[in-house]
């Protein structure tokens, strides 16, 4: 009984949180891997874009609830996102044609491309902070959970409960449609060969006829929908908050490296390991040290939550001095 009781405190703080939480860091990082694979830089305003398209989401949520639309027990966010990246892939492909093109077309080094993404990382911020303010905001209505810690004490007669929100599980089985639709898009449909090789010769694909202005497109407006997707579900588990945005890249680009740039499924690989290596660090194990009968007089918690971002700069450097392709053998970074 005291190990059953373990293993839902387990489940309940580490297991579903960073579940959760790494499938949101997942398609946050698959949106980077495909810029850095086939646009070849880092995008630095991939967090403030994320940012940006979880504020249209809520604006458009706002409307449809101030019409009456809804989806009942599911968020109503799940009927905005459309709009949302809609409206978000035509700010990013404007802001293509304004800033990345001209570079692209010079033939410049990546590291141009960069300083360039810092600054449209700058302006998407402030147009964030501008268009919906700076204070956090809940938007996530319908039901709030599943079976809640109280239901699974009664149904179980444990001593310990566990929870399971709907953000939670709208999170995983988002995550995995468009894990799935992805990989297929890229793996089977002409528009996603093309890709591909693009990615790998960019020159002998000129050679074969595939139009990279089509590419240039199609790679921002699939990176703009899976970053909405991952803004919108982080948003609807915790909370939306424009900095919070900001913080969340580090994270992300540490999943995209641990899995190796330029690997679409190593960026969903290091989206876990990053997510459940903060949670494990972070977390005090003190209560399950003792249902395993542990009599530990510390927390056990190696770090506060505070510094969960030093584990994935932690995570990030290790990899960069001892594995700059990954764990999945991505492009040198």
């Amino acid at each position: 009984m005291e190990i059953l009781n373990a293993l839902v405190t387990l489940m309940n703080f580490v297991v579903l949180p960073a579940a959760s939480y790494g499938a949101q860091l997942a398609l946050g990082a698959l949106g980077v891997t495909l810029i850095y694979g086939i646009l070849r830089f880092s995008n630095f305003a991939h967090g403030d874009t994320m940012a940006l398209g979880t504020a249209l989401v809520i604006l458009v949520t706002w409307g449809m609830q101030a019409l009456g639309i809804g989806l009942g027990p599911l968020p109503t966010a799940l009927l905005a996102l459309p709009f949302g990246i809609a409206l978000t892939a035509a700010f990013v492909l404007g802001t293509d044609r304004v800033v990345y093109r001209f570079y692209r077309r010079k033939r410049s080094e990546p590291i141009i491309l960069v300083m360039a993404s810092v600054g449209v990382m700058f302006i998407t911020n402030g147009l964030t902070r501008l268009i919906i303010g700076v204070d956090e905001i809940r938007f996530d209505d319908g039901a709030r959970f599943l079976f809640t810690v109280r239901d699974f004490r009664e149904w179980s007669g444990l001593a310990e409960g566990m929870s399971l929100r709907v953000s939670q599980l709208l999170t995983l089985l988002v995550t995995a449609l468009c894990c799935w639709a992805l990989f297929r898009f890229l793996g089977r449909s002409r528009a996603g060969k093309a890709m591909r090789a693009y990615s790998d010769n960019e020159d002998l694909a000129l050679l074969s006829g595939i139009d990279p202005e089509r590419v240039v497109r199609l790679t921002w407006i699939i990176a703009s929908a899976l970053v909405v997707i991952a803004g919108t579900l982080y948003g609807l588990d915790k909370s939306f908050k424009a900095f919070n945005y900001f913080q969340i890249l580090l994270p992300i680009f540490a999943a995209a490296i641990v899995g190796g740039l330029g690997n679409p499924l190593g960026a969903v690989a290091g989206g876990f390991i990053v997510a459940f290596s903060e949670v494990a660090v972070t977390y005090p194990w003190k209560k399950v040290a003792e249902y395993l009968g542990f009599q530990p007089q510390e927390l056990l918690q190696l770090l506060s939550t505070e510094y969960k971002f030093a584990v994935s700069f932690t995570i990030l450097i290790v990899v960069l001095l001892f594995r700059p392709t990954g764990l999945f053998r991505g492009k040198s970074v």
